[in-house]
């Protein structure tokens, strides 16, 4: 089960957008998933494939979810132990968050959301390479951690995951991934970061519901929203091992600054 207070804020606050929808489609890649909702809305969410167990059979529960409401499947991202079920249950939230009005993200002047300056220390957690590389020229420092890389071509290094606690409060910007929410670290990794004055949930799988992360240090949500009428080629794209790169025609990314 994924003990995570946030988590369970996120799936209270995303139940009126569930609320009489079940889940039409179901597909499960090596590197994403993809759910279509009764009401035709497409979510997509991270695959954190190192995590898995092993076993062809691991995962047969997942076919279940089709024809499941959608609110019983979202709270797949507490309930469940592994993270094909957490993912399943995030790609949900990720449809629903489509009924929220939450504006482009077209602002050139910020990334994330968060304005970047030469005295920054920006801690990132889940290595986004051209992000942390044109960051690089722009702070003081980039500190850089993901468990399932452990080293990094070019100028980007990962730091190894047990030197967090010292090296994240040192960090006045953050920008974390989305995938924290499904590995339930999201918790732990905002303790360790008491003097970030931005903090920025990026990705894919970041819940946009900005009423489940009321209460953190969280400044800004950017994630992503699908075109509907592409439901075949993105199930297609992810059946066959494709990444968010080969998404990026049908994708529509979104930005929201949360109010404090």
């Amino acid at each position: 089960m994924n003990e995570s207070m946030v988590v369970k804020n996120i799936i209270t606050a995303a139940q009126p957008y569930l609320e009489g929808k079940t889940v039409k489609d179901l597909v499960v890649g090596i590197s994403l998933i993809s759910c279509q909702l009764s009401d035709g809305t497409v979510g997509v969410s991270y695959v954190l494939r190192h995590g898995l167990p092993p076993s062809c059979s691991a995962f047969a529960y997942a076919k279940d979810a089709i024809g499941k409401p959608a609110a019983e499947v979202a709270a797949w991202l507490m309930e469940k132990d592994d993270y094909i079920g957490r993912s399943i249950g995030s790609s949900v939230l990720s449809a629903a968050s489509q009924q929220i009005d939450i504006p482009d993200d077209n602002n050139p002047d910020k990334m994330f959301g968060i304005e970047f300056g030469a005295e920054d220390t920006v801690g990132m957690i889940g290595l986004i390479g051209p992000v942390a590389k044109s960051l690089q020229s722009r702070v003081k420092e980039v500190i850089v951690f993901d468990e399932s890389i452990s080293a990094f071509g070019g100028n980007v290094s990962i730091h190894p995951m047990s030197e967090q606690p010292a090296l994240l409060p040192k960090c006045n910007k953050m920008i974390i991934t989305g995938s924290s929410t499904i590995n339930g670290s999201i918790d732990g990794l905002l303790a360790m970061c008491p003097d970030a004055t931005e903090i920025a949930m990026v990705g894919s799988s970041t819940p946009m519901f900005p009423q489940g992360w009321n209460g953190t240090k969280v400044t800004s949500l950017s994630g992503s929203w699908w075109k509907n009428e592409h439901k075949e080629e993105i199930f297609k794209a992810i059946s066959c091992g494709s990444g968010i790169m080969e998404l990026h025609p049908y994708m529509l990314k979104k930005a929201l600054y949360i109010e404090k």
